[in-house]
């Protein structure tokens, strides 16, 4: 269940990061609503898997998902750089984060 929050407080994260480039500086309403609340998620469910996860582990695969699902998703909506050096980067965060989880007794 540790597990599964985690994956839920990152994807929270990552809707939490695009909603930031949205809502132009807190002055568009809705993606501004966005903002807060899948970042009031995303910690709320960090805090509720670190409760089982260990600290280090859960936080750097929380940030991890965020990176590079933000980056991803950062190549298709905004059209930004996909070449083999970012792409090398975001494949070495991945496997950082499957890492960590096989070396996690949880």
């Amino acid at each position: 269940m540790a597990w599964f929050l985690l994956f839920s407080a990152g994807i929270a994260e990552i809707v939490f990061a695009l909603s930031l480039k949205y809502n132009q500086g807190f002055t568009k309403l809705w993606p501004s609503i966005a903002t807060m609340v899948s970042g009031g998620c995303s910690f709320y469910l960090l805090v509720l898997a670190i409760k089982t996860l260990p600290l280090g582990t859960a936080y750097a695969v929380w940030t991890g998902m965020g990176a590079v699902g933000v980056a991803v998703l950062g190549i298709f909506l905004f059209k930004e750089s996909a070449d083999w050096c970012r792409l090398l980067s975001i494949t070495l965060v991945v496997a950082g984060i499957v890492g960590l989880k096989l070396t996690d007794n949880s």
